[in-house]
């Protein structure tokens, strides 16, 4: 599933799906065993039965959710008959919300339905299941000592003060090579037999013949790469230019670039070069401020069909 793949960043997402299925699940069979409540109803409704009346700040508070929230269902509730607002017997100038004899009847009639509920959680979930539970538990327990916001804040705040650096090749990185390659790749264009040949193998078909990859490093993650393919006879071709989308606007781009150029000159080149398209109009436009040049034709013999810019670099 897509939502997997994203991981803590689509935690939410991913429980409020759950959430969704479970309900709707409980509510079928609700229904075909006649039982006049829903799924949603129950927190309330086990509480006031277990514990008796009480206020909806209070109920809030016990069974995790929002006032409004609460308030909202105790009205759903009260115009099907199950609760009923009334007096607080110890606080007059409070209202409490007490479970009616309707209400009381339709839960007493539900123990063999819940029951055959957990069982046939168990059959379907399995050690899963009892797995998922323990971790909502530790997760509750969690979110109340070390509450999620305020660490999202405080890693937020450290970043703040991250640079990027740029980092040379090492055979771990390869797997980083292919990824943000291949996902820029099948974004905007489409990977072909050239890209493929560089990416199994980035040591042997760049680092062997005198090439050199870098890598964009940010707060211990790779987020972009780059190569220097050496052609022979001082020529280079600057290649591979691939920055993860969701770290723009950290200069990990032009840092890469410049690292290739600086390595370029190191290496007393005579000719850089490069291969691009028309609609990369913004990546296009930091190559002109690197001092690469557009020249009037496609570069002939090119390597990549996608191609239909070719750049020389002009600079300083």
């Amino acid at each position: 599933m897509y939502l997997s793949s994203l991981r803590e960043l689509a935690l939410g997402s991913r429980l409020k799906a759950l959430s969704d299925h479970f309900y709707q699940a409980v509510d079928e069979v609700y229904r075909a065993c006649g039982a006049g409540i829903e799924s949603r109803w129950f927190p309330v409704l086990r509480y006031l039965r277990d514990v008796g009346p009480t206020t909806v700040t209070d109920m809030a508070l016990a069974i995790g959710q929002t006032h409004s929230a609460v308030s909202q269902l105790a009205d759903r509730l009260v115009d099907a008959g199950m609760v009923v607002r009334q007096r607080d017997p110890h606080d007059g100038r409070r209202s409490v919300l007490a479970l009616t004899e309707a209400g009381d009847r339709a839960l007493g009639t539900l123990g063999p339905v819940w029951l055959a509920i957990r069982r046939g959680m168990a059959e379907s979930l399995g050690p899963k299941g009892v797995a998922l539970l323990d971790a909502i538990d530790g997760c509750e327990q969690a979110l109340a000592e070390r509450p999620l916001v305020p660490a999202i804040l405080r890693q937020r705040e450290a970043l703040a003060s991250v640079h990027v650096d740029i980092v040379p090749f090492e055979p771990a990185l390869s797997e980083h090579f292919r990824r943000l390659n291949q996902q820029w790749l099948e974004r905007h264009f489409r990977v072909e037999e050239v890209d493929r040949a560089l990416f199994a193998d980035p040591k042997g078909t760049i680092i062997a013949p005198g090439g050199a990859i870098f890598f964009a490093r940010y707060a211990d993650e790779i987020v972009g790469t780059c190569a220097l393919i050496h052609e022979g006879e001082g020529v280079y071709e600057l290649s591979k230019m691939g920055v993860d989308e969701n770290y723009r606007g950290l200069g990990a781009g032009r840092k890469l670039l410049d690292a290739a150029i600086a390595e370029y000159r190191a290496r007393g080149g005579r000719e850089l070069f490069l291969e691009s398209n028309s609609r990369l109009r913004r990546a296009l436009a930091m190559y002109e401020r690197a001092g690469f040049v557009r020249q009037p034709q496609v570069r002939p013999g090119s390597h990549y069909q996608r191609a239909d810019v070719y750049m020389v670099f002009r600079g300083a």
